[in-house]
């Protein structure tokens, strides 16, 4: 097994991830700084390609930008807005159903706490996270499948689902790269350490990948 060095690996992966396009809900973020437009963007998001929320999100944005203005639309409407997004009757009705969540249960404000978050429509604890770490600053690890996927495949963890591979990073990553580990590693596995046949010849972590489970057509 090769020994993996997390701290030159993020680095190399920072110098990588300028070259990419930035993932939806950073840019999101980058764009905005907006709280709510973070949420309603992740919940979007879900099995969603980057290039189709960016979209659907600004459509809805420019309609309601605020819990109130959502709550003024009625479910057949968020459904109209959000239709090009995969799932989006079952995401319409999480978005429909927001509002009033987050008013009653929580002061009209969005709560930082992944326990609380993860109380609202559409949030599972992958959501939590992001918006966690992305809306609010705060340290937080998101495990989508391509952070589960890709650091299994250094053999920098050893887990089979991404609650697991959560908790192992929460043991093992320092702190100081759980704010980047998301970004840097979707953005990666967007462009370069893909699920089939990834570009390893061209891969700037390469030295430090295992390459656990790679197949190369």
């Amino acid at each position: 097994m090769k020994k993996i060095d997390i701290d030159k690996i993020m680095f190399l992966l920072s110098k990588e991830f300028k070259h990419h396009e930035m993932p939806i809900i950073d840019l999101i973020k980058t764009q905005t700084e907006d709280p709510f437009k973070i949420l309603v963007g992740t919940i979007l998001s879900a099995r969603t390609k980057d290039e189709t929320t960016a979209k659907v999100s600004t459509k809805l944005f420019s309609k309601a930008n605020t819990f109130k203005k959502l709550n003024q639309l009625s479910l057949k409407e968020i459904e109209e807005i959000i239709r090009p997004i995969n799932y989006y009757r079952n995401k319409a009705k999480y978005l429909n159903q927001l509002p009033t969540t987050i008013q009653t249960q929580f002061n009209g404000q969005i709560p930082s706490e992944i326990d609380k978050l993860i109380q609202l429509p559409g949030v599972g604890r992958k959501t939590a996270n992001l918006v966690r770490a992305t809306a609010f600053g705060l340290p937080a690890i998101c495990v989508d499948t391509h952070v589960h996927r890709i650091s299994n495949r250094l053999g920098y963890v050893k887990t089979k689902t991404p609650l697991e591979t959560e908790m192992k990073l929460r043991e093992k990553l320092p702190k100081k790269h759980w704010m980047n580990y998301n970004p840097f590693l979707v953005s990666f596995g967007q462009n370069t350490c893909k699920p089939i046949n990834p570009q390893c010849k061209i891969c700037p972590i390469k030295q430090y990948c295992n390459k656990i489970g790679v197949k190369l057509l």
